[in-house]
């Protein structure tokens, strides 16, 4: 009899939704792992059957077991130890995804059972296993607070980072002691990333001079920052250019606030802190136009200017000189450079080129663009990122491209600045 069923099931893809008891013991005692495989998956299957089957030799077939939510807590309780991690990986995604949906107020067995289990997966030594469940219960609210403390607290970052970012269960309290207990650089990263982060955290994260963290907070529009402390930052920043871009990106920065910044950062990240504060264009200007200034005064002596042109034939002999490359030393800062290269390009005198960078015409440095060789799209970026063009004076591209003006009128416009 035993025979003749399971060689009716031989060749099936999947077990009959019709298996009595009787079918599934037969299974259980002569089946092989295909089909063992199959009932340990089955939504169907009796709890009996599947509390057997947590004993199975094979791995796969325990798998499906501890994926399967009809199995019985007890049929879970012996793979929460079992050898194979994937085993208690498929568990813990899968305790975790049960635990929120157990009533608070339900004090019974099963829910107690269920923590227990939690709790044994949360002290699991493959870090996978804790940070699946970290994964499943980052926004859950209905979880018992100390598993997700004791997740918070973990020492992997797979680990701590989703609890630390997300879970509503943590306070204040909660994450200025884990601050204060040394939290790690990605825990920190991951607490300036939460949203509706107060003053108070915002200052203990600003405190613990993580570079990663600090550059978090501040590109975090939601955190809360005062004023003190946002001063204490720029001073910090003035020496870190780590941290540049990333105070650019703040939003709602007094006016006091973006002097300090354009007092130091590179002219290429202004127009991104304009961009991210909005401010009149009386201020945008007087900005500029300290900026400006700022790089007049930072001229460098002839001995490094011959260094540099020297370097810009170099690049010119290797065929380097193009749009790709003008574009990556705006965005690195090497200004001094790009000017030397731009006088090659355009074949015009590195005095001239940078009268034409820092005369504030948009016109103009179109015109040198085009001189140079350039794309209309490179000239734009040169007058945002490098001559820090007034937005009144900014010239853009025709048709998304092209250049709005004749040559004509672009030779005229550099007539200006003729070398004599």
């Amino acid at each position: 009899m035993i025979n003749k069923f399971l060689s009716l099931l031989k060749g099936k893809k999947k077990l009959p939704d019709d298996l009595n008891y009787g079918d599934e013991k037969t299974i259980l005692k002569t089946g092989n792992v295909k089909q063992r495989k199959e009932l340990a998956s089955h939504p169907k299957t009796h709890p009996e059957v599947l509390y057997y089957l947590a004993d199975d030799k094979s791995a796969d077939v325990r798998r499906r077991i501890a994926k399967n939510a009809a199995t019985p807590i007890q049929a879970d309780e012996k793979l929460v130890d079992d050898k194979d991690d994937e085993v208690r990986k498929e568990l813990a995604v899968k305790i975790a995804r049960l635990m929120p949906d157990l009533a608070e107020n339900e004090h019974n067995t099963l829910r107690d059972n269920t923590i227990k289990l939690l709790e044994r997966l949360a002290n699991d030594q493959l870090p996978k296993v804790r940070a699946l469940i970290s994964e499943e219960l980052k926004l859950s609210s209905k979880v018992p607070k100390y598993i997700i403390t004791k997740l918070a607290m973990d020492m992997e970052a797979i680990v701590s980072a989703p609890i630390l970012e997300y879970s509503p269960l943590l306070n204040d309290i909660d994450l200025k002691e884990i601050i204060a207990a040394g939290a790690s650089e990605a825990a920190l990263v991951a607490i300036a990333n939460r949203s509706f982060l107060s003053e108070d955290v915002s200052d203990e994260i600003a405190i613990s001079l993580e570079i990663p963290a600090v550059a978090a907070l501040l590109t975090n529009r939601d955190a809360q920052i005062r004023e003190d402390t946002l001063d204490k930052i720029i001073d910090q920043a003035q020496t870190v250019e780590e941290l540049h871009k990333s105070l650019c990106m703040r939003p709602h920065l007094s006016v006091r606030a973006m002097k300090r910044i354009t007092g130091f950062v590179a002219s290429a990240l202004v127009h991104l802190l304009m961009e991210n504060n909005d401010v009149d264009e009386d201020v945008t200007d007087e900005l500029l136009d300290n900026v400006r200034q700022r790089i007049a005064s930072e001229r460098i002596g002839q001995k490094e200017e011959d260094v540099l042109i020297s370097q810009a034939r170099d690049f010119m002999s290797r065929g380097m000189l193009d749009d790709k490359f003008v574009i990556k030393q705006i965005e690195s800062n090497r200004r001094d450079l790009l000017i030397a290269c731009l006088s090659l390009m355009a074949d015009m005198q590195v005095e001239t080129i940078r009268k034409i960078i820092f005369s504030k015409s948009g016109r103009a440095v179109t015109a040198l663009a085009w001189k140079a060789g350039l794309k209309m799209l490179t000239g734009y970026e040169i007058q945002t990122k490098l001559s820090l063009v007034p937005k009144a004076q900014l010239v853009s591209a025709k048709k998304g491209k092209d250049y709005p003006m004749s040559e004509d009128e672009l030779i005229w416009h550099l007539s200006y600045f003729s070398e004599e």
